[in-house]
């Protein structure tokens, strides 16, 4: 349980978000998921990088519960620095990262899904940032890059989700297999990348996260002012407390 890290002998480093019973990641847990993307690039016999779930969905975001029972804004801090380092070390890996999505994304997992390299998803899956619903803001930086503008400003206020069929025509998702497919369909394109000269797939990352037309590291902390905002004014304590209860 938590998060694991494994290498193939193929060049891939698969690394697994493993937080039962929906993959809610406390803020050790979103470090600990920096931590283990950063060292997978860094290995020179990394070559690419496969960001997989055990359990039902993919990420259910933040641990609410954690930020709940935690006095102070300690917890809301963690995640927010968690989070910005998560999402950060999958757009800033030195190799492709490819992301494989099953059942529910949502909150946390746009931001890893939204800064991956390539997308698979199962039929199953959805994608959602049910935030404006608990009181907080973020990861629209990392929708933005999933979906057009107005699409992103329909989901983002309603708090709808988007199914993998529907990503797959924007083109955002590269493949959309069956449930039972997704983990071979993810490994098979990472082997093929990983197939390929690394100095020049390095150089190719970094040069495609060079001409990105959005900086997300500075876009995604500004939206998070306004999700401390909202805490200090107490609204998103009383949008938890009403998620929690209901």
């Amino acid at each position: 349980m938590g998060i694991s890290s494994s290498h193939t002998g193929s060049g891939v480093t698969v690394i697994t978000i493993d937080y039962p019973p929906v993959n809610a990641v406390p803020v050790r847990g979103w470090f600990d998921l920096a931590d283990a993307l950063t060292a997978a690039g860094r290995r020179p016999e990394t070559h690419a990088v496969v960001l997989r779930a055990e359990g039902r969905g993919f990420c259910a975001g933040v641990d609410i519960k954690e930020i709940q029972r935690t006095s102070g804004f300690d917890a809301l801090i963690g995640a927010n620095r968690g989070c910005a380092a998560a999402f950060a070390a999958v757009y800033d890996c030195e190799v492709p990262v490819v992301v494989a999505v099953n059942g529910f994304c949502l909150g946390g997992g746009i931001g890893l899904v939204g800064n991956a390299d390539i997308v698979v998803a199962s039929t199953d899956a959805t994608f959602g940032l049910p935030e404006v619903d608990r009181g907080a803001l973020g990861a629209a930086t990392h929708l933005a890059r999933m979906v057009p503008p107005h699409l992103l400003r329909a989901l983002y206020y309603t708090a709808r989700r988007i199914s993998a069929a529907q990503l797959h025509h924007h083109g955002s998702v590269y493949e959309v297999v069956p449930p039972p497919g997704l983990d071979a369909a993810a490994m098979a394109l990472a082997e093929e990348i990983a197939a390929k000269d690394t100095r020049v797939i390095r150089c190719a990352k970094e040069a495609l996260n060079g001409i990105d037309p959005q900086h997300v590291h500075r876009s995604y902390r500004y939206e998070q002012g306004f999700t401390f905002e909202l805490n200090l004014s107490g609204v998103s304590d009383e949008a938890r407390r009403a998620f929690l209860e209901g």
